[in-house]
């Protein structure tokens, strides 16, 4: 079996799951039905520092609500894609739009839903706090949990891998959005 860090030297774009990835699965609601959801800055930080760097960076989630699509587009993340009932339709169409092979993206989910996407992509990743049947079809199983920094932990790893994460000696220090 191949390591999965040799998985990511093809690595070209990102697909994340919202709810307990970003989010350690926590959600208020209010008396206006609208969820709020806490995510990580260090996470923020390298989504949208790898948009930055040329990675294509997508959201594909069952959830529906107007603080992700804020969330995101702050980041820079342009393809977000919501309220998926079938995730692996939407999965195929982001490959498909995108001129990607499977081969060319990381996958972070946490439960069943993700499943089928997480099943074909380069590199299947999970939060350290992920359903058992995500952890068992893993390439990687983060140390962090969902919303405290899983995200730039495999993000981090591909970027580094690639020569493309910060570098202080050649360091732009342009305005971030994280």
């Amino acid at each position: 079996m191949i390591n999965y860090k040799e998985k990511l030297h093809d690595i070209k774009a990102f697909v994340f799951d919202f709810d307990g990835v970003m989010t350690d699965g926590s959600v208020w609601t209010y008396a206006d039905k609208e969820t709020v959801r806490c995510g990580n800055i260090k996470d923020g930080f390298a989504i949208q520092y790898a948009v930055k760097k040329g990675y294509i960076v997508a959201l594909i989630s069952g959830a529906t609500s107007l603080s992700i699509d804020h969330r995101m587009t702050a980041l820079g993340v342009t393809q977000c894609y919501t309220g998926c009932a079938n995730k692996m339709d939407t999965y195929r169409k982001f490959l498909a739009d995108n001129s990607l092979t499977e081969e060319q993206v990381v996958c972070m989910g946490d439960d069943i839903p993700d499943y089928d996407i997480m099943s074909h992509c380069a590199v299947a990743a999970c939060p350290a706090d992920a359903a058992t049947e995500i952890k068992a079809i893993s390439d990687y199983i983060s140390r962090y949990g969902g919303g405290h920094g899983c995200v730039r932990d495999i993000i981090e790893q591909v970027m580094r891998l690639h020569g493309t994460w910060f570098n202080p000696e050649v360091a732009n220090h342009e305005a971030m959005n994280w």
